[in-house]
């Protein structure tokens, strides 16, 4: 059994970003059912994902599955972690896929190849100027988002003017860009879309306003979070909900985490995609309570009753590698050459969760996957080790 597709990208992350998640959103592929995340360091579970949304805005969507492979590099055949100039080399790898999904791309590749490249910030501010300016409203929200999280001050005149843009996903970011780095902003538009019917609305409000970390979100969060939406689909609303309880579990409501904690207990089938959101927000939020379930949830395979989809067992696999859990390796591997491209993509954003080295090999293969996708995924998760915490060589956080 598979999950809808519903990019749950986490969206770009901390001091550094996350490919998750936008919501990666937050960041860059991450997804249940190949919903990408954003990629960085202390992203979000945005849902939906920037990335996602940009899929979603009558552009044509290219299929990538299709797509003939990439000529094949001297990075193309698995890299020795310990060498350093293969390492250099699918480095460079991975900055010359991203560079080509920025460059020419669709919406959702451009969205993802922002998302990777913020692990790399001197490479950004040119990418970020164009990308304000892309036709596709997920795209500007997303390179709207890699300002605030890298707290690109010199980039505020340039974000300025989407605070009136006509897509509520790009004004929201907007006042999270501005407010990030110490501007003066009405922040009054978060507090609209909370009211709106759209469940999406809702949930993207809720997720600025626990990136800004204001406590006066607080109540308008808890109102939104009771106030009922019978004509929305009841599925969507589950997903808000966890997103509303994300961003109060940010602004220190620590109760909120019990609802996203509930989540990994699915009784049906329509909650899966739940499950899998609450794997990944509990992982951005470093919920060490939960690990035993995560284990439990990866460990839950499809030749069990029940049939756990791959999806979930990878989410709760990119949770468990936040926490810092070896297992969240183990169970990428088993997907990594799977047929299924979402779950080759996801399987490379677990890679990248771990920081580890020890990784590279299977992602210097991924990176030259058929699927441009996988591509960029795989090439998120290089850069994010590459260019993280050199202890992770050593597999010491």
């Amino acid at each position: 059994m598979s999950l809808p597709r519903r990019r749950i990208a986490r969206t770009i992350a901390g001091p550094a970003l996350s490919v998750a998640a936008l919501a990666a959103f937050a960041g860059m592929l991450s997804a249940c059912a190949g919903e990408t995340k954003t990629v960085g360091r202390g992203g979000s579970a945005q849902w939906p994902p920037a990335s996602a949304i940009a899929e979603r805005q009558n552009t044509p969507r290219t299929t990538t599955a299709t797509r003939a492979p990439e000529p094949a590099t001297a990075a193309s055949g698995p890299v020795d972690p310990s060498d350093p100039v293969a390492v250099s080399r699918v480095r460079e790898r991975a900055l010359e896929v991203l560079g080509k999904a920025v460059d020419q791309g669709s919406p959702e590749e451009r969205a993802n190849g922002i998302e990777g490249l913020t692990q790399v910030p001197s490479r950004l501010p040119p990418v970020l100027r164009r990308a304000l300016f892309d036709q596709n409203p997920g795209v500007r929200a997303v390179a709207s988002m890699a300002i605030a999280r890298l707290r690109i001050a010199s980039m505020v005149d340039e974000v300025r003017p989407l605070l009136s843009d006509p897509s509520p996903l790009v004004q929201s970011a907007a006042i999270w860009a501005m407010a990030a780095n110490g501007q003066t902003v009405d922040q009054s538009p978060l507090a609209g879309m909370l009211r709106q019917s759209e469940p999406r609305q809702r949930a993207q409000a809720a997720f600025i306003m626990g990136e800004i970390g204001n406590r006066s979100a607080v109540g308008p969060l808890k109102d939104a979070a009771s106030s009922p939406l019978p004509r929305a689909n009841p599925a969507e609303v589950r997903l808000m909900s966890l997103q509303i309880a994300e961003a109060l579990v940010k602004l220190g409501e620590e109760d909120a985490v019990h609802e996203i904690r509930a989540a990994l207990y699915p009784s049906r089938p329509e909650d899966l995609e739940a499950t899998a959101l609450a794997c990944q927000i509990l992982g951005q939020v470093r919920d060490r309570p939960s690990t035993s379930q995560l284990v439990y949830l990866t460990a839950w395979n499809e030749r069990q009753e029940g049939r756990m989809p791959a999806e979930v067992r990878l989410a709760a696999a990119g949770a468990l590698a936040k926490l810092g859990n070896p297992r969240g390796g183990f169970i990428a591997d088993e997907f990594a050459r799977s047929d299924q491209p979402t779950l080759r993509a996801q399987s490379a954003l677990v890679y990248g969760e771990t920081g580890r080295f020890e990784h590279l090999p299977a992602l210097s293969v991924l990176v030259n996957d058929t699927n441009r996708l996988v591509q960029i995924s795989a090439a998120t998760a290089i850069l994010k080790i590459v260019e993280g915490d050199t202890g992770a060589r050593t597999g010491v956080r």
